[in-house]
């Protein structure tokens, strides 16, 4: 068993098939296959199911996920890092990032294009999600950082302060009940993100905590439905004001401030601590900040 076998086992598992774990590669399928029978034999257990639509690990495959993430991860990083030491003044490699929508949609644009325009040799990839599924990511050597909603305390990770979020209560202009009034109205309707995300977790705290009647919750996938929802008169949400203001729906809105603790939420960035400290993660550490002073 060597590293190139744990990259290509990775590769299938992430891709979902042979055929695409070989495009992600560069090669052909018959280079694959034979990485994994070569795997399996070393360990002397089958790693996939074969099935009509593609590969699904083992139990001794998913055994072995955590571990090949792990390993690809560290070599990796071990390569950005000699990289960094040949050319100290020009981070390079990989960075894979995690943000939430709205840390996203709001708040990177500026830090993104500052970053890239200073490193340009870095290539940078971003995933949004809600904060349990990022954190896991990191925790899991998916993703090399992340933006998440505070506060986070975990033994394996480093946190650091980005930012944070002045919370507002949002309507559409057309809701006729004055604030807080509206959340004791029989078959209040809040929309949110799924499951797992803090602001949801944050907007189901202050609706118990104003003693709101039974709400009803409607999960949508973006930003930009939540918004367009509230618009509409679906229903209030409990949102970043710079989301808010950003929005080309700011005009059908109407804001209500929050109470504390449901005012503020933190934002911070977070890496495994056992991680390498490329200059690619250092440098986006420090240009992350930017996003709150825009």
């Amino acid at each position: 068993m060597d590293s190139t076998d744990l990259s290509y086992f990775l590769a299938v598992v992430e891709e979902g098939g042979i055929t695409a774990a070989a495009r992600r590669l560069n090669c052909v399928q018959s280079n694959v296959t034979a990485r994994i029978r070569s795997l399996e034999a070393a360990l002397g257990v089958t790693l996939f199911h074969r099935n009509g639509r593609g590969v699904v690990p083992t139990r001794a495959g998913e055994r072995l996920l955590p571990h090949a993430r792990q390993v690809v991860a560290a070599l990796r990083a071990a390569r950005d890092s000699l990289r960094d030491l040949l050319h100290p003044d020009r981070p390079g490699g990989r960075l894979a990032i995690g943000s939430m929508e709205t840390t996203a949609a709001c708040r990177l644009p500026p830090v993104l294009a500052a970053y890239h325009a200073a490193f340009p040799d870095v290539e940078l990839s971003l995933r949004t999600g809600p904060t349990i599924t990022l954190t896991e990511e990191v925790l899991s050597y998916r993703l090399d950082m992340a933006l998440v909603s505070g506060p986070v305390d975990h033994p394996d990770l480093m946190v650091a302060d980005v930012g944070v979020e002045q919370m507002v209560m949002v309507a559409g202009v057309q809701a006729t009940d004055e604030w807080p009034a509206m959340l004791y109205k029989p078959g209040l309707s809040a929309l949110c993100f799924r499951r797992g995300c803090a602001y949801r977790e944050r907007l189901e705290s202050l609706l118990a905590g104003l003693g709101a009647r039974q709400p009803r919750l409607h999960e949508f996938g973006t930003l930009e439905g939540i918004i367009g929802g509230v618009a509409a008169g679906i229903g209030v949400s409990l949102l970043p004001l710079a989301a808010v203001d950003r929005s080309p729906l700011r005009s059908s809105l109407s804001i209500q401030t929050v109470p504390a603790p449901w005012a503020v939420a933190p934002t911070q960035l977070i890496h495994r601590r056992d991680a390498i400290m490329t200059a690619a993660l250092a440098r986006f550490i420090d240009y992350a900040r930017l996003g709150w002073q825009c």
